[in-house]
């Protein structure tokens, strides 16, 4: 079968490659993908050196053979799901517990852009605990989390006010009711949340606009950048602040299950994935190109047509 590879070429990051069909263990299915989303962190992980490794955790499509422990959807099921890795490809085996059904009215395009993205902002707001009433600082909002992050978040009665470097990259955001600013520092504080995932600057400016006693949720660093922490700056207003670091896989609900929530929201009309570029996956690389260069709002869909 088709697959993409990395290159270990910083501009053609990826490219297609002839592999053996997955065999799959008796806990995962194979599913015929359809489509895929790319995401930011992964254009990181292709710089490195893993030999053997394949990109690729979001795919929707077909389930072509059924898990033969007997767990997971039927043989002929449409689903989407998120494998460990190797989802850019014409098949690919995923565990029956990070599957989830799809009904007719959701797009495999739109499906494709949930697992990463969706997980990770589902489980960022069970984190952050109830929402109602609360002031929420959202940094790196631009992106597939951010946009759902805010609607989910001012469907549950937060206040939020979206980071998002240009007027046109915070248009969706705004659209969602969020107040949308070029950077943390423009923000109007005090804030009860600050969800932060740019690290650097961006993340000390943040913290300074947290409230006495307020919550900074760390969802990740995507500016590369480390942070610096002054503790005398926490008594010009996040006195006794906590921080909290997040990672999206350290959950107590399972993969399969949450999926299965975002499709349900999908499919109610209550959650509304922000798909900024949709493309052939012989695309693939130059897209890739653009969601690092942050040219691209929200999710990326690459589809197979075959």
């Amino acid at each position: 079968m088709k697959a993409l590879v990395p290159t270990g070429d910083a501009r053609e990051t990826v490219a297609f490659a002839d592999v053996d069909e997955p065999e799959p263990r008796p806990d995962e299915a194979l599913v015929k993908v359809a489509a895929f989303s790319v995401n930011r962190g992964e254009t990181f992980q292709l710089e490195g050196d893993r030999p053997g490794w394949r990109p690729g955790k979001d795919v929707a499509g077909l389930v072509v053979q059924a898990a033969a422990d007997g767990s997971g959807p039927a043989c002929g099921t449409r689903v989407v799901g998120h494998p460990p890795s190797a989802g850019w490809a014409e098949y690919a085996a995923v565990p029956a517990g990070s599957l989830a059904e799809l009904p007719a009215s959701v797009p495999v395009e739109t499906a494709a852009a949930l697992p990463l993205a969706g997980l990770t902002a589902l489980r960022l707001l069970r984190a952050a605990g109830p929402l109602a009433g609360r002031t929420v600082l959202l940094t790196g909002a631009s992106g597939g989390v951010g946009h759902y992050v805010t609607e989910l978040a001012t469907a549950a009665g937060a206040e939020v006010t979206a980071v998002a470097a240009t007027p046109e990259r915070g248009r969706r955001l705004a659209e969602f009711g969020a107040a949308v600013v070029p950077d943390a520092a423009s923000a109007d504080g005090p804030f009860d949340l600050v969800l932060e995932s740019t690290g650097g600057a961006q993340f000390t400016d943040a913290l300074a606009r947290l409230r006495r006693r307020g919550t900074l949720i760390w969802f990740g660093q995507a500016s590369r950048t480390p942070v610096t922490l002054d503790f005398f700056r926490f008594f010009d207003g996040p006195e006794s602040a906590t921080i909290r670091h997040f990672h999206y896989e350290d959950a107590d609900t399972a993969i399969a299950d949450d999926l299965a929530v975002l499709v349900r929201l999908v499919s109610r009309g209550r959650l509304h994935p922000e798909i900024g570029r949709t493309a052939d996956w012989a695309e693939t690389a130059a897209v890739l190109a653009d969601l690092r260069e942050r040219r691209v709002r929200g999710n990326a869909v690459l589809t197979i047509d075959r």
